[in-house]
């Protein structure tokens, strides 16, 4: 039986996983529509790797560019993974494909109002979902759900407790995640098991095509920066690709359904998620009751490493 392909929006500020994730999504769902927010670039260099990313695939999808900054904070990016485009490692052309809009949360309000039961991927801050869902209260109603690549129970990438994307906009996260429709959260947990190593880096680079080179000079660029990490594992995550998975082949990523807090204060802790695993609470009622939340627990990471490997094998 043919796999359904889940028709979804795509918000991301492109970045080395981010564009993983674009690949995969442009073979396993119907995406009508990219968003791009400031985060692992500037908001400007995050929207023109988008609209070369889609060039280079063929892709003729809207990329429509959002928030340049959190709802609070300052802007935050991360040039000492990404570069200072983004995409450094790579030598993508300048695209020659122009934005369709530069409003993304007009956008995702006026798609999910002509077509319900979308999906929403998230794997950048959660600014843009945030301010959409704060300017349309009937936006999440329309959602299929939300998921997004973000937080942890318990790790840290920025910070001892925080995750880059949560850590960026945690007012934004908090409002995603008590959005009242389902929402599922791909956290560091979880993305740090599905690696790119330098088996797969020589696989994805023998497949001999120019998406395949792409994403071969992805992971060369993040072999070369994370091997000089004093870490558990030389080998480079793939987190965003995992939100999408989520979506796409959910038979892959192992969730729970828990609530989950996201703490916008503090001076250690900010940024981080909470996830709540209790089997009941002091007043003895079960918090997992009523939770729309859902933590992604685990991946088959072989098997998701295979879907990578022939979604590559399909651009030749």
């Amino acid at each position: 039986m043919a796999q359904v392909r889940p028709r979804l929006i795509v918000d991301c500020d492109p970045g080395h996983d981010d564009a993983v994730m674009l690949v995969l999504a442009a073979r396993h769902a119907d995406v009508v529509g990219i968003t791009t927010v400031s985060g692992n670039a500037p908001l400007e260099a995050c929207t023109t790797n988008a609209l070369a990313i889609t060039e280079l695939l063929g892709w003729d999808v809207p990329v429509h560019s959002g928030a340049a900054r959190p709802l609070l904070a300052e802007p935050f990016h991360a040039p000492e993974v990404h570069g200072e485009s983004g995409l450094d490692g790579t030598d993508l052309a300048r695209p020659t494909r122009t934005v369709a809009g530069d409003d993304a949360v007009a956008f995702i309000s006026e798609a999910t109002r002509a077509e319900e039961g979308l999906w929403l991927v998230a794997t950048g801050p959660l600014t843009n979902v945030a301010l959409a869902l704060r300017a349309d209260p009937g936006l999440a109603g329309r959602l299929a759900g939300i998921s997004f690549m973000g937080g942890g129970a318990g790790e840290g990438n920025v910070t001892a407790a925080a995750e880059f994307n949560v850590w960026a906009d945690p007012e934004a996260a908090a409002i995603v995640v008590d959005a009242g429709c389902p929402v599922w959260m791909c956290g560091l947990d979880c993305t740090r098991q599905f690696l790119a190593d330098r088996a797969l880096t020589d696989e994805v680079r023998a497949l001999g095509n120019p998406v395949s080179g792409f994403l071969a000079d992805i992971f060369d660029h993040e072999l070369g920066r994370f091997g000089s990490y004093a870490t558990s594992s030389p080998d480079p995550p793939m987190h965003d690709p995992v939100a999408l998975l989520a979506v796409t082949h959910p038979h892959l990523i192992q969730r729970e359904r828990v609530p989950i807090l996201v703490e916008t204060g503090g001076v250690h802790a900010r940024g981080a998620t909470i996830v709540d695993r209790r089997l009941v609470t002091r007043e003895g009622a079960d918090p997992k009751a009523t939770s729309q939340t859902e933590w992604a627990r685990s991946i088959d990471a072989p098997a998701a490493r295979r879907v990578l490997v022939e979604t590559l094998a399909s651009f030749g």
